[in-house]
């Protein structure tokens, strides 16, 4: 039995659910890279509803339900789609849940994917909306990190836009059901805000320094798109940039939510601490064990 029907915020999962779905994780692993084809969700499909650009999250969430045996549907282009005449998204959301038997939703507007659980007659699962959370996101960080160099007293350094970013904010609410202890790293304009200072360990840094004493840099993108200002953005624009010269000679695990623009140098990928393309991978293996915890 499904311990939850919907997936809007970490905020609705304990840490024995957070646990659960990690070890749930480990269980798809070989699926994941194709060497095994449990078709436990076969006869299922997945509805896609992305109102924003997305590569990682659409596309693993496709490869997991296929994985799985199930099929997708997508929205497609939102320009071609009834959105585009004005349909509701209550409507949509009420329209597409007779297609399908979950639906993951990215969209623009913080709160979006709670609302689409209260009309939906099938889960939802929160792919993103707008400077509010990605849960999905948040569980495959805590896999990544638990695979790599394990939670129990993990010292990790957050770096780059801690003010808009959903990654961010879904994964400081988690990290602090396991003590981590929490390294700041940002412009003053990006600083984390307040209400989410007020549980865990938290502790402002530079740069150096976090490369030098953490176990984890989660770095993340100076979201454009994010900004109501232009100008503000530009101020801040190019902050950070991790160079190969930088964390070569450290340990610190190097991880990123991606896309990245120019936050992490090139010459970084080929280290051995750089991780971030097999975070991305971990996304499918995870998102197939939270398709089969909501969907069965």
């Amino acid at each position: 039995m499904s311990r939850f029907r919907h997936l809007i915020s970490i905020d609705d999962l304990s840490k024995d659910d957070i646990e659960h779905i990690l070890k749930k994780t480990d269980d798809f692993l070989e699926a994941a890279m194709g060497r095994e084809r449990p078709r436990i969700l076969e006869g299922r499909i997945l509805v896609n509803l992305f109102f924003e650009p997305s590569t990682r999250t659409r596309m693993s969430f496709e490869s997991a339900m296929k994985r799985l045996g199930g099929e997708v549907i997508n929205l497609g282009s939102v320009e071609a789609s009834s959105v585009a005449k004005g349909e509701s998204l209550a409507d949509t959301v009420r329209v597409v849940s007779g297609y399908g038997d979950c639906i993951v939703i990215r969209h623009y507007r913080e709160g979006s994917a709670r609302f689409a659980s209260m009309v939906s007659e099938v889960p939802v699962i929160n792919a993103g909306d707008g400077a509010g959370q990605h849960p999905t996101q948040t569980l495959l960080d805590l896999y990544t990190i638990r695979k790599e160099v394990g939670l129990r007293g993990l010292k990790i350094a957050l770096v780059g836009d801690l003010k808009y970013s959903r990654t961010v904010h879904s994964l400081i609410k988690a990290l602090t059901h396991f003590k981590a202890e929490i390294l700041l790293v940002s412009p003053e304009a990006l600083r984390l805000p307040e209400e989410l200072r007020e549980n865990g360990r938290f502790a402002e840094c530079s740069l150096d320094y976090a490369v030098e004493n953490a176990d984890v840099l989660y770095v993340t993108r100076i979201q454009k798109e994010r900004f109501p200002d232009e100008d503000e953005y530009r101020k801040v624009a190019g902050s950070y940039r991790i160079t190969a010269r930088m964390v070569r000679d450290s340990d610190v695990l190097i991880m990123h939510p991606l896309p990245r623009v120019d936050e992490i140098a090139y010459d970084v990928d080929s280290l051995p601490n750089a991780i971030y393309f097999r975070q991305a991978f971990y996304g499918v293996p995870v998102r197939m064990a939270i398709l089969s915890e909501v969907m069965l």
